[in-house]
């Protein structure tokens, strides 16, 4: 069964676009059959795939890369006319297209052989096969003959019997040295009776042959494609949805991308007819079950099919079996069944009548209570709660969708949940009874439903819910409610920058005091003390005192970890980290021994950042990491777990390992975290961004700097945002920008008390300074940077950075130096190594011009112009002295013996800097070190005759050698532990680097050029 032939020009269409993605193996095995055709061995390559899933376009890319080759390229396409249709179809198109563009002489006299090709030729001889396959090999050989002959061959699965037989002899029997026959197929067209089944499982058994099949993309080829379409980074709901729905498939992405919806919610209608083309082509039995099969969810199994279709167990069989010989339907490992396409399903379940939807859904909810095990125990309940949802039994639905939510939270499943519980207040209104028939009331329900909303990162929904909740509660008659309601609403408006809580804390304090002592009074009050934290860090001391006081009266394990975990915050703004960290380690370990995963996840956020300030950033890493699996089991991945992931990325840049840093933030990014608690992760990829150089880092720069014009966004956060003004502002190259945000930076009150997120910030506005010469701001840098503590490695290198930019010397640039190898930090070592670089040249040129000027006071003749030489003039005073009279010759060897030690110490310095920076894949301060190692003549500069070795980092070099291994974006991340798309992001710059077009230019200058070697 096949596509209406109406419906063909759209699903071409993806072999039209400008965007391959995701296909660099598959790309690497036509460019490896190609290679062994060069070295006359026969190749053919028959390469299969779903419709839609790009096998024109992989073959028209792979045409494309072959420009400017030795390489003849014909082309022929099956026509969608079957058995009975045109033989040799394809041959005849790749031979007509080569008339037309080389004439009748390319067939050496051989046109009555080949009129039965081409009518056109004249009448073709009696005996026609034989002379026929013998004269299209010597055709195909003579043209082989000079250059490698490419021969593609699209869409085999509609091929006649006499084209199978003639690939056949020209595969099996011919094997012509230097042609490459390449063969496209869709596998969903192969039922068990179609005639290319035998035939290519014939081909296999013949030596040379290769089947390739094109898997579906991933999610971030998904993400990958639908950047390109749509000309910016898509959000992460919108991929999500998308990912889900089109299952990889390009061309199903394309018509998502190419709809008016920029959410790529509904179905465009061109697919939708599409999809349901094929469906329509089925006996009606079968259309009848599939539409039964669709509402019951991508898959299902036979019983439940069985209970619900409500057929004959053989015409049940029978319908199921054309939809499976119609590759709409797969049968799974399991027994059960599954749509080859999600969106097929949705459209067909989509085309249902009102009648016979809700009819279907009941009787599937029916089907499901009396057998739960038909769909497994641990979804029953939420498939019950759909099906009745679905069916409009309102009655039924509220209750079942609030069982539903139960199971939900009992699994950490918080977005479920979430979703369920608003299906139920949804429902309330609609069904009279609804408090009797839960057994709650309508102030349980909100309350319940503003905590999950809550947990599951929907914290607009939550603000929403809790005020509601407020606005039905007497606070003085459930102190404990109102207080819980109170501090959630606290978090929440701080989140969202609408307030910064303090009124709800302490209305919260006041209320929780007057409450009876117990378990649920001593989590309030942790929880009460994590918000202050945030706000006023001696009030949440208070406040985790008295949660202290009420757990060790209770002798309550819980209640225990939950006040130490408060405390440890607390403490952990009072006193310094490394005095706090004990305190925070034991809640952590209490926290564990009790299995509180929701405390144990918020700890390991506190531990890791806390481990971070010390200086402690392996340990840092270890905890994030432990804390990452925990916040997946409990269902926080997007509170918690953007934390940890930020915390883990934040150790992993200082560390220097930025690919793994990348790839947790985009983990975080995915999860797509909610109002301020997204500025954790964008402001890391930013700074990863800009000192990369990368032409995206603007764009994420700009959505982090949007938070600064919000009220209420906490301190630390503020500053942190500061400081990514400042480095971006710098990145610019406009000293005056730059010296206004570090201005901008140093009113902000907070920089007098929070030396963590200051320090980074004085010696960025240090640099500035330096850089506009701005007097007025040096010393305002100064004073602030006498105030401040100076306690872990960080800050102390930080301030030795900022002492040196405003005071400068080789001295103080080489105590900045020796700071950051202490602490550790990379990027900072490595930006500090080249100022220490630019000193030592200073000194430099400063010691040969003082040699020169000696020079030329003890020979008059001596050229005068040279006394003007600054940077790098070493060699020049040498020159100069070696003209001066013989009574000055040991000066003049003194000037060049002391200029070759300060040579050998800068390039020491430079050779540094740049190993570090090429590690980092920090371009920018590659280029920089480079400049100046140019300008000294300490290393040639890359020429466009010998580009690569300059030009490309070590890291770049490392995927440079696996792009010409033929890897994929995936496998290169797989194997260098980066994400994917950092992968894609480091081939395009190769590729930009290296001057060429596509991959397989850039492995053809890596091994011309030798890039590769070593």
């Amino acid at each position: 069964m096949s596509y209406p032939r109406g419906m063909l020009d759209l699903m071409t269409a993806q072999a039209h676009s400008e965007v391959l993605v995701g296909r660099e193996s598959d790309l690497a095995a036509l460019r490896d059959a190609l290679k062994r055709t060069r070295s006359a061995e026969p190749s053919t390559v028959l390469v299969g795939g779903e419709a839609g899933v790009g096998k024109t376009r992989l073959v028209e890319e792979f045409r494309r890369g072959l420009a400017g080759e030795p390489v003849r390229v014909l082309t022929g396409q099956c026509l969608e006319l079957g058995e009975e249709g045109l033989p040799f179809a394809p041959f005849a198109g790749a031979v007509r297209d080569l008339l037309r563009a080389e004439g009748t002489g390319v067939l050496d006299g051989q046109q009555r052989e080949l009129a039965l090709l081409l009518p056109e030729l004249g009448p073709p001889p009696q005996q026609q096969r034989g002379l026929l396959f013998e004269a299209v090999a010597a055709l195909l050989g003579r043209l082989s003959a000079e250059q490698p002959l490419v021969l593609i061959i699209e869409d085999l699965h509609w091929a006649d019997r006499s084209t199978r037989d003639l690939i056949g002899f020209l595969v099996r029997a011919a094997r012509l040295p230097q042609l490459l026959l390449i063969a496209t197929y869709r596998t969903d067209e192969l039922h068990r009776g179609h005639p290319l089944r035998p035939f290519l499982g014939e081909l296999d058994r013949v030596r040379g042959v290769q089947r390739h099949e094109l898997d579906r993309l991933d999610r971030d080829g998904t993400a990958e494609m639908l950047a390109h379409l749509l000309g910016a980074e898509p959000d992460p709901a919108v991929v999500d949805t998308v990912n889900d729905r089109a299952q990889g498939i390009p061309f199903f992405i394309e018509q998502f991308a190419g709809s008016a919806d920029p959410a790529c919610g509904d179905i465009p209608a061109t697919l939708r007819d599409l999809l349901l083309s094929r469906v329509d082509q089925l006996p009606e039995p079968a259309q009848r079950v599939l539409r039964v099969a669709a509402v019951g969810g991508t898959q299902f199994g036979h019983e439940l099919l069985t209970r619900v279709a409500g057929m004959e167990e053989a015409d049940l069989e029978a319908a199921l079996r054309a939809a499976v010989a119609a590759q709409l339907v797969v049968v799974l490992d399991d027994g059960g069944y599954e749509f080859r396409h999600a969106l097929v399903r949705e459209a067909v379940h989509d085309d249902l009548l009102p009648g016979e939807h809700g009819r279907l859904h009941a009787r599937y909810a029916r089907a499901v209570e009396a057998e739960p095990h038909l769909v497994g125990i641990g979804r029953a309940a939420a498939e019950i709660a759909h099906h009745w949802h679905a069916a409009r039994d309102h009655p039924r639905a509220l209750v079942t969708a609030k069982v539903a939510a139960d199971e939900a939270g009992r699994r950490y499943a918080w977005g479920e949940q979430a979703r369920l519980l608003d299906r139920v207040l949804e429902l309330w209104e609609d069904v009279p009874d609804a408090a009797a028939q839960l057994g709650i009331d309508h102030l349980d329900l909100l309350e319940e439903a503003a905590l999950v909303a809550l947990d599951a990162g929907d914290h607009m929904r939550a603000l929403s819910l809790t005020r509601a909740a407020l606005g039905d509660l007497d606070a003085e008659a459930e102190p404990l409610r109102a207080g819980r309601l109170l501090v959630r609403r606290a978090k929440l408006l701080r989140s969202a920058g609408k307030a910064d809580g303090r009124a709800e804390c302490e209305e919260a304090f006041r209320l929780l005091l007057g409450a009876p002592r117990g378990t649920d009074r001593v989590r309030l009050l942790a929880d009460l003390a994590h918000v202050l934290a945030g706000i006023d860090r001696d009030r949440a001391a208070e406040v985790a005192d008295a949660a202290m006081a009420d757990a060790a009266e209770l002798g309550d394990l819980r209640a225990v970890v939950m006040a130490e975990m408060a405390y440890g915050l607390a403490c952990a703004g009072r006193i310094p980290p490394d005095e706090a960290l004990p305190t925070i380690r034991a809640a952590v370990e209490r926290a564990r021994e009790a299995g509180d995963l929701p405390s144990l996840t918020r700890g390991l956020v506190n531990l890791s950042d806390q481990l971070y300030e010390t200086g402690a950033y392996e340990e840092s890493v270890a905890a994030a990491a432990e804390g990452l699996q925990d916040a997946d089991r409990a269902g926080v991945s997007r509170t918690n777990g953007t934390f940890l992931r930020a915390n883990y990325a934040e150790a992993l840049i200082a560390l220097g390992r930025w690919d793994e840093a990348d790839a947790r933030l985009a983990e975080a990014a995915r999860l797509c975290p909610p109002n301020a608690l997204a500025l954790h992760w964008m402001r890391l990829r930013a700074h990863i961004r800009l000192a990369r150089g990368r032409d995206d880092a603007e764009a994420l720069v700009t959505r982090v700097l949007s938070f600064l014009t919000r009220p209420f966004l906490l301190n630390e956060v503020r500053l942190a945002v500061h400081e990514l003004r400042l480095a971006a502002a710098l990145a610019s190259g406009d000293p005056e920008a730059a010296a206004e945000a570090a201005r901008s930076s140093l009113a902000e009150p907070a920089t007098k008390a929070t030396p963590r997120y200051t320090w980074p910030i004085l010696s960025l506005a240090a640099r500035a300074a330096h850089q506009a010469d701005d007097k007025a701001l040096a010393q305002a840098i100064r004073a602030r940077a006498a105030a401040l503590p100076r306690r872990f490695p960080a800050e102390r290198a930080h301030a030795a950075q900022t002492e040196a930019h405003l005071e400068g010397g080789e001295p103080a640039w080489q105590a900045a130096v020796d700071a950051w190898r202490t602490d550790g930090h990379q990027y900072e070592l490595a930006t500090a190594l080249l100022s220490l670089a630019e000193s030592q040249a200073a000194a430099h040129a400063h010691t040969a011009h003082a040699h020169a000027a000696h020079a030329h006071a003890a020979h008059a003749h001596t050229d005068a112009r040279v006394a003007d030489a600054r940077l790098a003039h070493a060699q020049a005073a040498t020159a100069h002295a070696a003209h001066a009279h013989a009574a000055t010759a040991a000066t003049a060897h003194a000037a060049t013996a002391h200029a070759g030690v300060d040579r050998a110490a800068i390039a020491s310095t430079l050779a540094e800097a740049i190993a570090i920076a090429e590690s980092l894949g920090a371009t920018p301060l590659i280029e920089a070190a480079d400049t100046l190692a140019r300008r000294l003549g300490l290393r040639a500069a890359a020429t466009p005759a010998t580009p690569g070795t300059e030009l490309l980092t070590a890291r770049e070099r490392e995927v440079l050698r696996l792009v010409a291994e033929g890897h994929s974006n995936s496998r290169i991340a797989t194997t260098l532990y980066i994400s994917p798309k950092t992968a894609s992001v480091h081939v395009s710059r190769i590729i930009a680097k290296l001057e060429v077009t596509n991959r397989v230019e850039a492995a053809a200058v890596a091994h011309r050029l030798g890039l590769l070697d070593g």
